[in-house]
């Protein structure tokens, strides 16, 4: 493995932007992130999950029909789970399809943060709607949404970015 890459500091620095540039995101850059999907971890490597890119003007028009939580975004991506073809767990019947959308989305997210480009996953949607706007198959259910873009100058993250509990509320070792 590489070891050019300080995962941690990129962890630490990415935060959720909230204020784009009106640029477009460039295709070498949207092809990374995807990229970086399709590399995911899923359970058995089943890949239960489909992005949708919404750029166009007509999709992105759509947004605030289903999240107040859009920034003005020009590219977003809509990350859903199939729940048919997820693995499941024998001894509970437990789908792993929305963790693997996660999982999918996580790494978007970070690989948006290592080039460059700014993005705020959004959970804050209308379930139906989305799947009303953009005619989602009956199997999928749609997870998150990425929202992507170059951030403003005057991008800055939350207040409570840099705010953690203390790790005795957050790790029990055993």
């Amino acid at each position: 493995m590489s070891e050019g890459i300080d995962f941690l500091s990129l962890a630490q620095q990415r935060y959720s932007v909230r204020r784009f540039t009106e640029e477009p995101v460039r295709q070498e850059d949207l092809d990374r992130i995807l990229t970086a999907a399709i590399v995911a971890p899923t359970a058995c490597n089943l890949q239960p999950w489909h992005v949708y890119v919404l750029q166009s003007p007509e999709a992105v028009a759509k947004l605030p029909d289903c999240t107040r939580c859009h920034f003005g975004c020009r590219t977003a991506l809509l990350i859903c789970q199939n729940q048919e073809s997820s693995w499941e767990r024998p001894y509970d019947g437990k789908r792993s399809g929305e963790v693997d959308a996660s999982i999918v989305t996580t790494h978007m997210m970070l690989e948006a943060a290592a080039i460059g480009v700014g993005s705020t996953w959004v959970m804050h949607f209308r379930p139906e709607a989305v799947r009303e706007c953009y005619q989602l198959p009956d199997h999928e259910e749609p997870v998150a949404l990425l929202v992507l873009g170059y951030p403003a100058k005057d991008a800055q993250p939350s207040p409570r970015h840099s705010e953690f509990r203390p790790e005795t509320e957050l790790v029990t070792v055993l």
